[in-house]
């Protein structure tokens, strides 16, 4: 019997049933025939990689696109949306990784901006109802709070209680736990809970699988925009999951090697940046990152670890008595205070960024993939440049990190932001750095890729080159690296070793409640 027909025969229909759900863009099918139940009072969770067609599917369930076949049920009524207001009608709303948020207004005028609730706006019973709210579901909202005073986790419980105020029982959150510490992530887990308790369905869209078992009932697996299979959390495991998803057998497992003849590669001194509006980003930091060694560094978004790589790359200019001593081996200690990326490039500084801005800061939208690894090694003091190592280059990268482009002179912007990440990466390992320093080098990449990247970035600390890698997950932060440097509203909080701390303790530093020392004695 086919699956609308079961739908039909049930006694209490699911909160959310799609049928045949189909979306195309062009020639690529993002979504195939796809069937999807969310029953009511679940946490279901949708896996897939890079690419698998889930938010693309919770995209059209919310508002943003229009499915280009198929039909959607919302409480056994057939439902019609064509936009997020249409959604909200049906209960439905969606939490972005970006929150849709105005800085300058308060917590209160963000939950009713744009909504139609006749007469005047009573900005006091706005302010009861979400403590109302707050109170029902263990939230923590002042109403009167400005966006830009809050920290991330706040922003993301405003967004949460924006769609229950607008009514929504049907709950979807994307990459929820991405920016946030343990125990922010332990509060919003008793949140959804809370949730789940009153009748609400809750879908959430991750790649961190541990996470994934700890919170939800059910899930479910797209691969290539196809659905692959459904389990009961508590029937499965990470390995089994991961299977699921890329279709074989894959490891799970950091090849961490214990550190040998580190020597020193990069001592950090005194270090302050201020950003462009005067705002100090970095303030007073301090530490060494060592040859054979990957240096993690933690902290929530925010609190300096995009200045501090800049700062290194000469990308940002250190305020007056900070150093950044570079070691090459077999040279002099050379001080990068004060010198362009093109200065550093000169002195023949082996230094390899992955940067957070992949195409703002690391490659050209428009240029093809040799372009875009001319870019790495192009020198203005020629007018001809040599196009077959570039070409030999953007090859080697799409076979090793298996990029999905239709041929090598397909332009950037035309790739996934998976697929341009790989081009980035790949681009940048390939030049063999002494020193090599990335920044969420696998956002946007699906777990069988990221994996693969980690032992990458293993192969390069055995070779003898400093890593320092800047990441989301403490899970893997803990799993990869050596040591772990905490940096807290542009302070560092701690340098702590990653095999000898716990998760927890990380996230307290992160939030500057640990104590302030280091283990660089």
């Amino acid at each position: 019997m086919e699956a609308l027909e079961l739908h039909a025969e049930r006694e209490h229909p699911p909160a959310v049933f799609m049928h045949g759900i189909t979306k195309r863009f062009g020639s690529l099918v993002a979504n195939d025939a796809i069937d999807l139940t969310i029953e009511r009072g679940e946490i279901l969770s949708l896996l897939g990689e890079n690419g698998s067609g889930k938010t693309t599917l919770m995209n059209m369930l919310s508002g943003i696109y229009a499915q280009d076949g198929g039909e959607i049920y919302i409480h056994g009524k057939k439902a019609r949306i064509r936009s997020p207001k249409d959604a909200f009608t049906y209960g439905i709303g969606m939490i972005h990784q970006h929150f849709k948020l105005v800085p300058v207004l308060s917590a209160a005028e963000n939950i009713v901006l744009g909504l139609r609730e006749g007469g005047l706006l009573n900005l006091k019973t706005v302010r009861a109802r979400v403590r109302e709210i707050c109170d029902r579901y263990g939230f923590v909202v002042e109403p009167d709070k400005k966006v830009y005073d809050m920290s991330v986790s706040e922003k993301q419980t405003l967004e949460i209680v924006k769609v229950l105020y607008r009514g929504a029982d049907i709950l979807i959150l994307d990459e929820p736990t991405a920016v946030l510490t343990p125990q922010e992530t332990d509060k919003l887990f008793e949140v959804m809970r809370n949730l789940k308790a009153d009748g609400k369905s809750v879908v959430i869209i991750t790649h961190k699988l541990h996470e994934v078992l700890a919170i939800s009932d059910r899930v479910v697996v797209l691969r290539r925009g196809l659905f692959v299979g459904e389990v009961p959390t508590g029937e499965t495991t990470a390995q089994a999951l991961t299977d699921m998803m890329v279709g074989q057998a894959v490891s799970l497992q950091i090849a961490r090697t214990e550190p040998e003849n580190m020597t020193e590669r990069l001592a950090v001194s005194n270090l302050s940046v201020r950003d462009s509006d005067g705002v100090l980003r970095l303030d007073d930091v301090s530490f060494t990152a060592y040859g054979g060694e990957i240096l993690g560094i933690a902290g929530i978004s925010g609190s300096g670890q995009k200045e501090l790589l800049e700062a290194v790359a000469g990308l940002q200019r250190a305020l007056p008595g900070g150093s950044i001593i570079y070691t090459a081996p077999g040279k002099e200690p050379t001080e990068l205070v004060g010198l362009s990326p093109r200065d550093i490039r000169k002195l023949g500084v082996a230094l390899a960024f992955v940067p957070e801005d992949r195409l703002g800061m690391g490659l050209v939208a428009s240029m093809d993939l040799p372009d875009n690894m001319m870019l790495k090694s192009y020198n203005n003091g020629f007018i001809f440049t040599l196009r077959k190592p570039p070409r030999h280059l953007a090859a080697r990268v799409v076979q090793e990190f298996q990029v999905k482009t239709p041929s090598l002179k397909t332009p950037i912007r035309r790739l996934s932001g998976g697929n341009i990440q790989k081009v980035l990466v790949g681009r940048e390992i390939a030049g063999e750095p002494a020193l090599l320093m990335t920044a969420y080098a696998v956002r946007g990449l699906d777990i069988h890729t990221s994996y693969a990247i980690y032992n990458i970035l293993s192969e390069q600390k055995q070779k003898g080159a400093a890593v320092i890698y800047v990441g989301e997950d403490l899970d893997v932060l803990l799993e990869l690296c050596d040591r772990i440097l905490v940096l807290c509203a542009g302070k560092v909080s701690g340098i702590r070793d990653a095999r000898n701390i716990k998760k927890e303790e990380v996230g307290l530093l992160m939030t500057h409640l640990g104590e302030e020392k280091t283990d660089e004695a």
